[in-house]
């Protein structure tokens, strides 16, 4: 999930921090990128504008790809360093917060860069790119961040990603189009993240203070006010409106659900194979390496499955693989090996392989047709916050049942992981199939409306039905006005 995670235990030794404490090397950016998804996306779209505005590069008001761009990755760069230098734990964790509000946007801006460099007709190979670049990721991820570790120190783990974002900056410069500026985010999108922000705060940081004082949970009560708050705020209407109309209101609580325990897993592991089995850093990246190998490995076989079968029993069956995988990892013995590890993990990634794609397919064949944008959100959202409450839940569990012997608090970390991942299934089983999503993947592509696109006016001279389309936000083929193809950016 994060490079950081295999550091985390010598963060801690370091730094001359509880793991509890170490760990917010990780919650400070999850919290940063759960906080901003939602604005960073209204402000690419459209600047201080509202729904009618036009998107980035040369069509209205909206900000520019590319200083989009050179702005988020040169900022995460230089927050990866700021964090790579840090004295203290609280200098770390500023400098990771600082690096998720770049990150945010960058994942933002990921799939605008997709939709936009390519034509109509090469959009869905183009999208399959960053899906299998993810896996491809996670499997390398840990490895190198072993070897990184156990040659240089965790420091160097923290700078893994700058050669590449030195590349990205050359390429991004060299080639988007100058078209565009930045302007000001304005008040209410900062106003709706120190909102969001300020909730998931309160619950993560109750989470990690509870096990030396457990009356530190009921904090997680002061993130009801600003939740509130936010939901009768107005940018809240269409996130809310689309959870209503989409009938799969339950798979996006299922997303967080096995985040979570995908996340609380993936800390406990690591965590206990260095601290109480005595693996070095390396030997650990190569035994966690067994659950993204058999993601990558299960991912294609998960999307063919859905075309024939349907997007539902699909996700369905990968979540059942991976909760079992997940259980049996919580009922292993004192002792372990990494063989025993090894295979349990690869359980319950080839049932996250089965499971991701579906899951995709089905939240956006369900959503209205002028809201596959916020759909879209929702999903990374949901799986953002559940990447950020796993590891608080599993260290709270351990930090409750006591440091002093490591395998029951791993276990009962591992039992927050198994418990999500379960109840996935039953969110995922409770649901009702939307018409769009019965037909799974393949039957989605066949019709524009079942993948939430509008149909296209026969002419775009006719008059009010395109321009209507236009006041929405989306341009006249369909596509939010962030994801139209520009031909400056398709010649580059």
């Amino acid at each position: 999930m994060n490079v950081v995670n295999i550091a985390l235990a010598t963060i801690s030794a370091d730094l001359d921090v509880s793991p509890s404490m170490a760990q917010w090397a990780v919650l400070g950016y999850q919290l940063a990128v759960v906080s901003l998804l939602l604005p960073a996306g209204r402000w690419l779209d459209g600047g201080r504008g509202g729904p009618g505005s036009r998107g980035p590069d040369g069509s209205g008001g909206g900000v520019g790809l590319r200083p989009a761009l050179l702005l988020a990755v040169s900022g995460f760069s230089v927050c990866g360093m700021l964090a790579a230098l840090a004295p203290w734990m609280a200098w770390l964790a500023a400098a990771r917060v600082a690096q998720g509000v770049f990150g945010a946007l960058l994942f933002v801006l990921m799939p605008v860069l997709v939709m936009r460099a390519v034509p109509p007709s090469m959009r869905g190979r183009a999208m399959s790119v960053p899906a299998t670049l993810g896996p491809l990721g996670a499997v390398t991820g840990p490895a190198v961040g072993g070897v990184l570790l156990d040659a240089f120190g965790w420091r160097a783990v923290l700078l893994v990603k700058l050669p590449v974002c030195l590349v990205a900056l050359v390429v991004v410069a060299r080639v988007l189009p100058r078209r565009g500026g930045l302007t000001a985010p304005g008040r209410q999108p900062l106003a709706d993240a120190a909102l969001v922000g300020g909730a998931v705060a309160a619950l993560l940081l109750g989470l990690t203070l509870a096990p030396e004082v457990p009356a530190w949970l009921l904090l997680g009560l002061a993130a009801l006010p600003p939740l509130v708050w936010w939901s009768r705020r107005p940018a809240a209407r269409p996130v809310l409106d689309v959870v209503r109309a989409s009938g799969v209101g339950g798979v996006y609580g299922a997303v967080f659900a096995l985040a979570a325990g995908f996340a609380a897993m993936h800390y406990v592991v690591a965590l206990r194979l260095q601290s109480d089995s005595g693996l070095s850093a390396t030997a650990t990246g190569l035994t966690v390496l067994a659950f993204p190998l058999a993601m990558g490995l299960m991912g294609p076989l998960g999307g063919r499955l859905a075309d024939k079968v349907g997007a539902r029993p699909t996700a369905l069956a990968g979540a059942c693989v991976t909760a079992l995988g997940l259980t049996l990892l919580a009922l292993t013995g004192d002792h372990w090996t990494q063989a025993d590890i090894a295979w349990r993990l690869a359980l319950a990634g080839a049932g996250m392989g089965l499971y991701g794609g579906p899951t995709q397919t089905l939240v956006m064949t369900a959503a209205p047709p002028r809201a596959v944008g916020v759909a879209g959100s929702l999903v990374q959202l949901s799986r953002s916050l559940g990447f950020a409450m796993g590891p608080a839940l599993a260290g709270a569990a351990w930090g409750l049942a006591g440091r002093a012997d490591g395998a029951d608090g791993a276990r009962y970390g591992l039992y927050i992981a198994a418990g999500a991942a379960w109840l996935c299934v039953l969110l995922l089983a409770a649901g009702r199939v939307p018409a769009g999503a019965a037909r799974g993947a393949g039957g989605a592509r066949g019709r524009r409306e079942d993948v939430g696109v509008p149909p296209v006016p026969a002419k775009p001279g006719t008059g009010g039905s395109v321009e209507a389309l236009r006041n929405t936000g989306l341009s006249t083929d369909g596509l939010p006005t962030t994801a139209r193809s520009t031909p400056e950016v398709e010649r580059a």
